[in-house]
């Protein structure tokens, strides 16, 4: 996987407390939260699910919960598919590692993020969205491989600007089709004998066509093409080719659409309408889909013309009435400040 941490921030003000006790208001939805270190509750679906999720995950994994209060503001739009949980988690992480002492190993906690996840919210998520929180660096995407973990900073051209692209079509992960996809990956692996779909090869797949199910060969085919693109970006990041990077969001949004089926008409018009502008060099959807935001890849000097024109698009769109378009920068991922 090839992400970038983007510019919109999320925040949390924080000061230790005396006792077991984490209080935390959220801005965003007006809320208070607040539960004992000891005894941490287990809360739903919402915002709340993802904070305790993480202090039991920490605890679980050895790090010394302490009581803290605070308030949490955010910029991330929620439920555009940019990463707004794995950014709350990572800053909430944060601030029990600092109370607790703890040495930020980027790739430890992205593993505690991914398991409250998974055991918290109910979604079985890689490992990529929390690894970019905790440890980006900015002007550079983060070429990661999630079994390994071994990973690689890849500077991002200064040529070529990424436009966010935000439809307004919000979806809510647990409840949709993701983790049914992961199912399919898995029926789709199993069906080539192999344990995941990446030590599968394309030749493999293409003489097992007509014996494999569609739909399982379809997202095989996805998973396969897909890798192999990010290779490909990673190489055309570092020869500095935007033009081919523009070409390999098209042709993922494109396996997005067809193979892996997690489109939908807002993200497949914002994505050809940002195609129809000047100076876009590639579009495709992003996170997991069936709503959500897209990405474009503009060149620097069309990037202030280009927003323009999409607000302008944007407005003229029934679907799209309600989209918003802008400009994020490779930052750096999660940081501590003193006050």
């Amino acid at each position: 996987v090839l992400p970038i941490a983007i510019s919109p921030s999320l925040w949390i003000a924080f000061r230790p407390r005396g006792d077991e006790t984490v209080m935390l208001y959220s801005a965003h939805f007006e809320e208070d939260f607040s539960f004992s270190t000891k005894r941490i509750p287990r809360e739903g679906r919402g915002w709340r699910s993802y904070v305790a999720g993480v202090a039991a995950e920490a605890r679980a994994a050895g790090i010394r919960l302490h009581g803290w209060e605070g308030v949490l503001v955010s910029e991330i739009p929620v439920g555009a598919g940019l990463s707004s949980s794995a950014a709350l988690e990572m800053a909430v992480l944060r601030v029990f590692a600092a109370l607790a002492g703890e040495v930020w190993d980027a790739a430890r906690m992205a593993d505690i993020g991914r398991r409250a996840e998974h055991e918290w919210a109910g979604v079985q998520c890689g490992v990529m969205d929390q690894r970019i929180v905790a440890g980006a660096r900015r002007g550079h995407a983060l070429f990661l491989d999630t079994r390994s973990l071994r990973s690689q900073y890849v500077p991002f051209p200064d040529s070529a600007r990424i436009v966010v692209l935000d439809t307004g079509a919000r979806r809510a992960l647990a409840s949709s089709a993701y983790n049914r996809r992961r199912e399919e990956c898995r029926l789709a692996a199993k069906a080539l004998g192999v344990e995941t779909l990446r030590d599968a090869r394309m030749e493999t797949l293409l003489r097992r066509r007509e014996s494999m199910e569609s739909l399982l060969f379809r997202r095989a085919r996805h998973v396969l093409t897909e890798n192999a693109r990010v290779r490909r970006a990673v190489a055309a990041m570092q020869a500095g080719d935007i033009r081919e990077l523009g070409a390999l969001f098209d042709e993922s949004h494109a396996s997005l659409r067809v193979d892996f089926e997690v489109s939908c008409a807002s993200l497949d018009e914002a994505v050809s309408l940002a195609r129809a502008q000047s100076g876009c060099l590639g579009a495709r959807m992003t996170g997991a889909g069936f709503g959500g935001a897209a990405i474009a890849l503009v060149e620097a000097a069309h990037a202030e013309t280009f927003l323009h024109a999409m607000r302008a698009a944007f407005s003229k769109s029934e679907r799209l009435s309600r989209a918003k378009a802008f400009l994020v920068f490779p930052e750096d991922g999660v940081s501590l400040i003193s006050l």
